[in-house]
């Protein structure tokens, strides 16, 4: 890949990261400040533990997206960016447009989404 498109990849990323970071803090003081108010009845609690499990639920999906995206800026680091983690095979240029920070090249993440390959590479 040339460089470039290596360091659009990398300002692409940074950009996801800084945003990703932003939205965890933001989601932790929301699901931490629900419990402020003061709930009177059964209703108002459950709809406010609703909220606080919501909020903690994308507060960690957040943070797994954030992982993958500072793995993809260690790859470009490591210069093997765009290359399947799995196979070593390149990642198609559309796939990395769509999803810069993918590990895997579509058969690669086919296999691994039917639990037919190996985690945690």
């Amino acid at each position: 890949m040339d460089k470039k498109k290596l360091e659009t990849f990398r300002k692409r990323l940074e950009t996801r990261r800084q945003e990703l970071r932003h939205m965890v803090v933001r989601n932790q003081q929301d699901g931490r400040t629900v419990d402020d108010e003061a709930t009177q009845d059964v209703a108002d609690r459950a709809a406010s533990s609703y909220n606080k499990e919501f909020l903690f639920s994308q507060s960690n999906n957040d943070r797994q997206l954030l992982n993958m995206v500072d793995g993809a800026l260690a790859r470009i680091r490591e210069g093997s960016f765009g290359e399947c983690v799995s196979c070593g095979k390149e990642i198609n240029a559309k796939r990395l447009e769509a999803v810069p920070w993918t590990r895997h090249c579509i058969d690669c993440q086919e296999k691994a989404e039917k639990g037919l390959l190996e985690a945690a590479q």
